[in-house]
């Protein structure tokens, strides 16, 4: 259960009425920090599915999103639990770092 794409119109229901943690990846295909992320989410979704999503928007295909969830610099991972943000990580971390930051989430 790796990540999947999210898009304007699906982000109600992928993200605000999920019935598990969300980790939405804002990110875009020209930054090399995302894609160094990108295998490492992947990890993440694949050890910890049971637990959260995780899922990617593209800034450039879905700027509206990432001006109504305040993204000016990417990547920028926002967790949503029950529609809300609960938490925030900025910037491209090892997948142990990743791990720790969502440990309230997969712990």
């Amino acid at each position: 259960m790796s990540t999947r794409d999210v898009t304007t119109q699906t982000f109600q229901s992928d993200v605000l009425e999920a019935s598990k943690p969300v980790v939405v990846d804002f990110w875009a295909a020209w930054c090399g920090p995302c894609r160094m992320v990108s295998p490492i989410l992947d990890q993440i979704a694949d050890e910890h599915g049971d637990k959260l999503e995780v899922v990617k928007v593209n800034v450039d295909e879905n700027p509206q999103l990432a001006a109504q969830y305040q993204i000016t610099s990417i990547p920028a991972l926002k967790v949503f639990q029950g529609g809300e943000v609960v938490q925030s990580i900025i910037g491209a971390k090892p997948k142990a770092a990743l791990e720790a930051d969502l440990a309230a989430f997969i712990g």
